[in-house]
């Protein structure tokens, strides 16, 4: 049974993930990409443009489905080794969270809604996933799970 998660990542880093078919959560770490599994939906939440101080976003900028769940380390620079974990990323625009607080249940504190971010990853109910699918105008890649 697939589960469904949502990743913490600026929009810069998800664009390049997007463009190269995969995915890293908090800053590379092995543990955050070994609980995605095959088949599991996972959507972006970019709070910034860029990291670290990229212009205020807000917004999710993409959703896809874990492909093997295969975890594997690559090397970016001498010192920076991320684990990754192949993702088929699926049409969509970006939704901006505002107008889903509301909806949303895993954002228990509606005020201090930035809260449910603060791990870099989380996993969410699937109607709430769907939710931000349909928001993303990608829904229909997602129709079979609900």
């Amino acid at each position: 049974m697939a589960s469904f998660w949502i990743g913490v990542v600026s929009r810069s880093h998800v664009q390049k993930g997007v463009r190269e078919g995969f995915i890293q959560l908090n800053h590379g770490k092995k543990a955050a990409v070994q609980r995605l599994h095959a088949g599991d939906g996972v959507a972006i939440y970019s709070p910034r443009t860029d990291y670290p101080d990229g212009a205020p976003l807000q917004a999710f900028t993409a959703i896809g489905t874990v492909v093997s769940g295969e975890v594997y380390q690559v090397q970016m620079t001498p010192d920076f080794h991320p684990f990754r974990v192949d993702v088929e990323f699926h049409t969509c625009s970006e939704a901006p969270i505002r107008p889903l607080i509301e909806d949303l249940s895993f954002i228990r504190d509606k005020t201090h809604w930035g809260a449910a971010f603060r791990f870099g990853y989380l996993r969410v109910p699937e109607a709430d996933f769907l939710r931000v699918a349909q928001a993303m105008g990608s829904a229909a890649a997602f129709a079979v799970a609900a």
